[in-house]
């Protein structure tokens, strides 16, 4: 039997993983390790999925060539490889493996500050070079020392664990650490960077790579640590900026620095080489078997959880859903979509913002991915088999769409209820729906109630509540051969405004909705198909 997905793997990945997705039956695997951009545009469009480590560059030109690419997963922590907002914008999900290095990068960390100290590396070469030198290589002790951590993510309170483990006082930065948490992990937290640096023996940095983060250590910056403070960076090239730095150590303000990553990369002209106060690696952080062997089995794990079953696990671009919040989800994403295409079809074609609401049970849920779908059914026919949850929101972005969302815990008639609004100008467009059992119901239009099953061809009609109404357009539907399936009547007072929502074998003509408008006591005639 033929494979249903095909995954291309162009960087070095465990050999578990490999067969992780080989073995699934429904996986055809393709390995080009090291495989040029020209060659990989060329074949990129046969795959459904790409997995990367940090030496290919997923670039938007491979994203444009990649007409069948659904994610694109990145053994690894950063994505600093892969163009995230042209996936997005494409409708394609980008992962990555946040866990599988964390002990490993932590321990290098670690092991490059205690290096710092005892002049470990230098030490060996003049052992090598046949040298018995002793008084050059006396370091310090960490015991008692202050150590600056800026990202308390997962590496960042691994490091913290074991400085302390070593007696050293530990600060923190991290803009989203609560300060209940710097308790219980016995770290001192610090609102700004400015304030942690001048207290520090030692600083290594943890965070992203970020237009916020980029050259967080410069020389402004630099200036406020003590002189003769030590810097390690085994996180992203580019967190500290190099040429302040390689000023800093000439000058004695910094009296070491331990580097694993660098701007670019490989570096081609490193100056640092040249200064005995450095230790350089090539990019180790997740160089150990253990996390090579983890992060290769995990993205594996999670391209096949995505492609088989749509799980959604440790996307950089679209929330986390996973194949236990997918059951869970499952009927709501259902009646999302269906909300969002018939509320495009029933509303004005230019809208200034869309708002989603939930009530009752829904406020329990991540209404993250219903909310989305909601934009995707809305956006179908704007952008056709191109729209999906992924690049939804970025699609409504770029038209000009505004859109919000709320929950309410209080119950509205119904137990849950999710209610979609359309405004455009002055005017505004609603539909709600609900779950019974496990199927999705409409249960309002523009603030009437109905009932309806959100399938089919489905012939919304406002009108002036009179009598013989009904009767007549089930004369003119019979009379050009719409048969009438289901039925939904409703009112807002008697003789005021009713609504009917009929339920239709086939789509009416034009024709024939030209005749219903004919009369004056009807009004607001809307088809959708659903």
């Amino acid at each position: 039997m033929s494979a249903t997905f095909k995954v291309l793997i162009t960087d070095g990945l465990s050999e578990k993983g490999i067969e992780l997705l080989r073995n699934s039956g429904s996986i055809s695997v393709d390995l080009k390790p090291g495989i040029a951009e020209a060659d990989l545009l060329e074949v990129i469009g046969q795959y459904d999925a790409l997995i990367v480590r940090s030496q290919t560059k997923v670039n938007a030109k491979v994203i444009e060539a990649g007409k069948k690419l659904k994610v694109v997963g990145r053994a690894g922590v950063g994505v600093d490889n892969v163009d995230a907002e042209a996936a997005t914008a494409r409708g394609i999900i980008v992962m990555n493996t946040p866990a599988g290095n964390t002990i490993s990068t932590a321990e290098l960390a670690f092991t490059l500050m205690m290096s710092l100290s005892r002049h470990i590396p230098q030490a060996h070469a003049s052992m090598v070079a046949g040298k018995w030198d002793r008084k050059t290589f006396q370091g310090v002790e960490l015991c008692g020392k202050t150590l600056a951590i800026v990202g308390m993510g997962r590496i960042g309170s691994e490091v913290a664990r074991r400085a302390i483990a070593f007696g050293m006082r530990v600060l923190a930065y991290d803009p989203f650490l609560s300060l209940s948490r710097a308790k219980a992990m016995q770290v001192e937290l610090f609102d700004k960077v400015d304030d942690l640096l001048p207290q520090a023996d030692y600083v290594t940095v943890h965070t992203p790579l970020t237009p916020e983060t980029r050259g967080i250590l410069n020389k402004r910056t630099l200036a406020l640590c003590k002189r003769g403070v030590r810097l390690v960076n085994c996180a992203r090239g580019g967190l500290i900026d190099e040429a302040d730095l390689l000023e800093a150590l000439r000058s004695g303000q910094v009296a070491g620095a331990a580097l694993d990553v660098y701007e670019s990369e490989p570096p081609k002209d490193l100056p640092f080489r040249d200064l005995p106060n450095v230790v350089l690696t090539p990019h180790l952080g997740a160089s150990t078997a253990e996390a090579q062997e983890s992060v290769g089995i995990e993205i594996a794990e999670q391209i096949h959880s995505y492609l088989t079953t749509g799980s959604i696990i440790n996307a950089v671009n679209v929330p986390n859903v996973d194949a236990k919040t997918l059951e869970v989800l499952g009927p709501h994403l259902n009646l999302a979509e269906k909300l969002g295409l018939l509320l495009a079809q029933i509303s004005p074609k230019r809208i200034d913002s869309l708002e989603v609401c939930y009530w009752g049970k829904a406020y329990d849920l991540d209404v993250r991915p219903i909310t989305r779908t909601v934009v995707r059914g809305f956006l179908q026919n704007a952008g056709g088999n191109d729209v999906n949850q992924i690049n939804a929101l970025n699609l409504a972005q770029h038209l000009g769409i505004r859109l919000d969302v709320s929950k309410h815990s209080e119950e509205v008639d119904y137990t849950e209820l999710v209610q979609v609004t359309a405004r455009a100008g002055g005017q505004e467009t609603s539909v709600a729906g609900t779950i019974f059992g496990h199927h999705p119901r409409i249960v309002r239009v523009n603030g009437q109630n109905v009932e309806a099953e959100p399938r089919g061809i489905l012939f919304f009609m406002e009108n002036t509540d009179k009598p013989g109404i009904v009767g007549q357009i089930g004369t003119i539907m019979g009379q050009h051969r719409i048969n009438i399936a289901s039925m939904s009547l409703s009112r807002n007072a008697p003789g005021g405004r009713a609504l009917v929502c009929l339920g239709l074998d086939n789509a009416p003509s034009q024709e024939l909705i030209d005749e219903i408008c004919r009369d004056g006591h009807i009004f607001n005639v809307k088809v959708a198909r659903l």
